[in-house]
């Protein structure tokens, strides 16, 4: 029988790995649904080479625009994700979140008790509500799989061993397009210049986020909530080539390195089949293994990875709130607003107001308490800025 595939976020550059993953192996699956939010265009035609269903377009102009399409007449198109229980009537067998941004974060939590497996590739959404998401996927059953390399690559190295037997998870890092640059320089840097990663070939927000480098410390609190490691038990090592996405030490005196080529289609391949299946990949590049080159981070270089440091332990609205002001000031860039230099120095300040602070002692109840607070705190960020 073919395994029914969910795909949440279809036409960004995850999705679209999974579709060229699934269009190599049609046969075996069936893809129920796909989604967008502003690419209809693209949708329709994903939509149209797998005859899916049940899409959902959740920009307005998008879906007024994909509902003149004749292909409209054979599915059924939504401009939202409540509708979940009337397409699903039973477990489907596998589900990508690939939405960016906080509003991912209630179709990934709604997706839960509808899918066995869920591979989910939204930072934002972790960082957030990964207590809410947790509670669902032990309640409906629901086996998780990070699709990030670098979690990919630490839950892969874990199955199977006691985490108490943890020393040390160094999450790697390029360090970007700008690693050692000056300040001079980077006070010019425009919008192209910072989405050019050197190594992987990213949307616009997580392009900046790897430049700035706010995206490591994203994924160390990823890492710290997923895989219950305290923060003190997680660092981070620049390493240019982005060939190891992981390093474990162990109390034994062992270390797990995971090293894989600068390919996503590796990590979402390996959430999608089981490990009997294979992928195409290159042979072992000796020359980077021979030339690591593993440094420290440079907090002048990155001021933004000074945010570990004032981190509270436990999980808060204060994450929801660095996840909010990061996305205005990456808005604010990207509308060629403030210079790139600005997205750290404003945002170190701010994170460290006591009006933001005091978010630190609360805990979210629940995603309308997420989504408010986002919404809430992009208003003042917006306000701060014009005075």
């Amino acid at each position: 029988m073919k395994k029914k595939i969910a795909i949440f976020g279809s036409t960004g550059s995850i999705g679209k790995c999974l579709i060229d993953i699934i269009k190599k192996d049609k046969k075996n699956f069936e893809i129920v649904l796909l989604s967008a939010d502003e690419n209809y265009k693209e949708l329709l035609k994903q939509a149209k080479f797998f005859k899916v269903k049940n899409l959902v377009i959740t920009n307005q102009k998008s879906f007024y625009k994909i509902k003149k399409d004749k292909y409209s007449e054979k599915s059924k198109i939504f401009n939202n994700f409540d509708e979940l229980g009337k397409i699903f009537k039973n477990k489907i067998d596998y589900t990508m979140c690939s939405i960016s941004g906080i509003q991912g974060l209630k179709p990934t939590i709604e997706i839960i008790r509808f899918t066995k497996k869920i591979a989910i590739a939204n930072k934002e959404a972790i960082i957030s509500g990964w207590d809410l998401i947790e509670k669902r996927l032990k309640k409906y059953n629901t086996e998780f799989v990070p699709v990030d390399s670098e979690h990919f690559s630490i839950w892969y190295a874990l199955r199977g061993t006691q985490k108490s037997l943890i020393d040390k998870i160094y999450l790697t890092a390029s360090g970007g397009p700008f690693l050692g640059k000056s300040k001079k320089k980077l006070e010019k840097v425009n919008i192209n210049q910072a989405i050019n990663h050197p190594n992987w070939k990213m949307g616009k927000k997580i392009s900046i986020d790897s430049a700035t480098m706010i995206n490591k410390v994203f994924e160390v609190i990823e890492a710290k909530k997923i895989f219950k490691i305290p923060y003190n038990k997680l660092s981070i090592l620049i390493h240019p080539k982005s060939y190891v996405h992981a390093l474990i030490k162990f109390k034994n005196g062992l270390t797990k390195i995971i090293v894989h080529d600068t390919n996503m289609k590796i990590p979402i391949f390996n959430s999608l089949y089981s490990s009997k299946n294979i992928v195409n990949s290159k042979n072992l590049d000796f020359k980077i293994l021979n030339h690591l080159d593993f440094r420290n981070v440079n907090l002048k270089e990155f001021p933004l990875v000074r945010v570990l440091k004032i981190l509270p332990a436990d999980t808060s609205l204060f994450e929801t709130i660095l996840v909010s002001i990061n996305d205005k000031f990456v808005e604010l860039f990207l509308n060629n607003k403030i210079k790139f230099t600005d997205i750290s120095k404003k945002m170190n300040k701010i994170l460290n107001l006591d009006n933001f602070k005091k978010y630190k002692k609360i805990k979210p109840k629940n995603i309308d308490e997420i989504i408010k607070m986002d919404k809430k705190i992009k208003k003042e960020i917006e306000l701060l800025i014009i005075k």
